[in-house]
């Protein structure tokens, strides 16, 4: 099946009352009359703190603001009828209505949005990542609920969008774990997080231990989700010689190394780690980092 890929954003909103809104899909959807957490798919070079207050309101009628990352899942849908397997990574936020009205009725993918407790929530319909989020049993779709048949559009050539996984990786002396970048590759010559793209059908952690090994030959543990990073760059040139319009979304996590060992990249990190080293904190100040490796070792973080 071709492997195709989207990234998504969607809210965990409740009332005074600890019910949680969620949103129906029409007969439009591709899950007609199953709910889940009002969201959807970024536009390229969005934002997911964006994307999310975007879509809230869309789908809603509700103006909300971001209050925290939740969490950040993958999963796959097989499509048989279409040969498509979508993997979607879909990045969930706290957030908090500050203003508009909610509309109960809609057009297009969303025929319903209501605020439901959670006996209500189970029993209906309701997507994985959706159930999981709000703390009910994962209950399998009846048959035939997935009804979509347009196919997914084909993005062009020179436009990217890549999901990846990043750690602030310490040791017990407090020691960082940087990555050189290598020639070639955009930001060439500067230190960055361990990390990278997820592949399909991974999770975000699952990627970033997989990428940790790689780059570096350190096995660590995931300890904490601490932040979402968005980056465009509309003519980045790497490998392939010629400009991209280039998306890159971010997840970044803490992760220790409780027994590190001397860094070694091996051929698995695929080329565009050029070497592997830990640093004491004052050694940082003399190196030059990439943006999200300062945005991530600020004092906040």
């Amino acid at each position: 099946m071709e492997q195709v890929r989207q990234v998504g954003a969607y809210g965990v909103l409740r009332d005074a009352e600890r019910r949680v809104l969620l949103v129906r899909g029409s007969a439009l959807a591709d899950f007609p009359g199953v709910w889940s957490l009002p969201g959807g798919e970024l536009d390229h070079a969005e934002h997911p703190a964006h994307a999310v207050v975007r879509q809230v309101t869309e789908t809603t009628g509700l103006t909300v603001e971001v209050t925290g990352l939740r969490a950040v899942v993958a999963d796959v849908v097989p499509y048989p009828d279409l040969g498509v397997a979508l993997h979607t990574d879909r990045v969930l936020f706290d957030v908090t209505a500050v203003g508009g009205r909610l509309r109960a009725e809609h057009d297009g993918g969303i025929d319903r949005a209501r605020w439901l407790t959670l006996d209500e929530a189970a029993r209906v319909p309701l997507l994985a990542f959706t159930a999981e989020a709000v703390g009910l049993p994962v209950v399998a779709l009846p048959a035939g609920a997935l009804r979509r048949r347009e196919p997914f559009p084909t993005p062009g050539a020179d436009r990217r969008q890549r999901f990846g996984a990043y750690g602030v990786v310490t040791d017990p002396d407090g020691r960082v774990l940087l990555t050189l970048i290598a020639d070639g590759y955009p930001g060439a010559g500067r230190w960055h997080l361990p990390g990278g793209g997820t592949d399909h059908g991974e999770q975000p952690v699952t990627a970033l231990l997989r990428e940790l090994v790689e780059e570096s030959g350190q096995l660590g543990r995931v300890t904490e989700l601490i932040g979402v990073d968005n980056l465009h760059n509309p003519a980045a040139v790497g490998p392939e010689g010629y400009p991209i319009d280039w998306h890159g979304v971010r997840i970044v996590y803490r992760v220790r190394v409780d027994v590190p060992t001397e860094p070694a990249v091996t051929e698995l990190a695929g080329g565009s780690t050029a070497r592997a080293a830990w640093f004491t904190r004052s050694e940082l100040r003399e190196l030059p980092l990439t943006e999200i490796v300062e945005l991530a070792l600020t004092p906040s973080t």
